[in-house]
């Protein structure tokens, strides 16, 4: 099923699911499609995701385009590989990004991070291998397959948006904890990562 009808069964079951389809219309899962590839636009993506953590998002779109152009226009594992540690820094990677990003591309260089062939794993399987890999945790595993490969089916408890809005959209006093909001999802079914990008479009919302 795709996103627009998956917002629609969303909302036939839900008349909080509704108002929101209703505010915001359809969800949109953007995909940056790469040149070169699907696996290429998988490591971008996870590149992009690792350098944009805990930065505000003009400092970190200003490094994200230095980090580009000093690999010459093309964010793959060889041009990380070839590219060496000072060039990196010079763009404005910290010394924790810049060995997160080479490790994860001698990851996929080396043949342990599949991502040719990631897009056919399960969920699950996907955040296992995603989560081992340096500078990526859960969450970050969780935005890509909901953003880059648009699994329906998937609820990131962790999100204070997801949280937040939840909270405002159902009228709690208070934000839901993980393992309470983790219950919660369970009405959404299979398509949780819909009822996601609702409820981040609800804590976008004037109070």
């Amino acid at each position: 099923m795709k996103p627009v009808e998956a917002a629609v069964e969303l909302a036939r079951r839900d008349p909080v699911m509704a108002a929101l389809h209703d505010r915001h219309g359809p969800p949109v899962l953007q995909r940056k499609r790469s040149p070169l590839g699907a696996a290429a636009g998988h490591f971008e993506a996870l590149a992009e995701s690792i350098l944009y953590q805990q930065l505000a998002g003009a400092a970190a779109a200003a490094i994200h385009r230095r980090f580009v152009a000093v690999l010459g226009g093309q964010v793959t594992p060889e041009s990380v590989l070839a590219t060496s540690e000072p060039d990196l820094r010079g763009a404005g990677l910290s010394g924790s990004k810049e060995g997160a990003i080479r490790g994860l591309a001698a990851a996929v260089a080396e043949g342990t991070l599949p991502l040719e062939r990631i897009a056919r794993l399960p969920d699950d399987e996907i955040v296992a291998l995603l989560s081992a890999q340096r500078g990526i945790g859960p969450w970050t595993a969780e935005m890509f397959l909901i953003f880059r490969l648009h699994r329906l089916d998937v609820w990131p408890v962790t999100d204070y948006g997801v949280r937040k809005g939840y909270a405002r959209a159902y009228r709690l006093r208070d934000l839901p904890a993980p393992r309470v909001l983790r219950d919660m999802g369970e009405p959404f079914r299979p398509y949780r990562s819909i009822a996601a990008w609702y409820l981040w479009r609800a804590a976008e919302e004037p109070e």
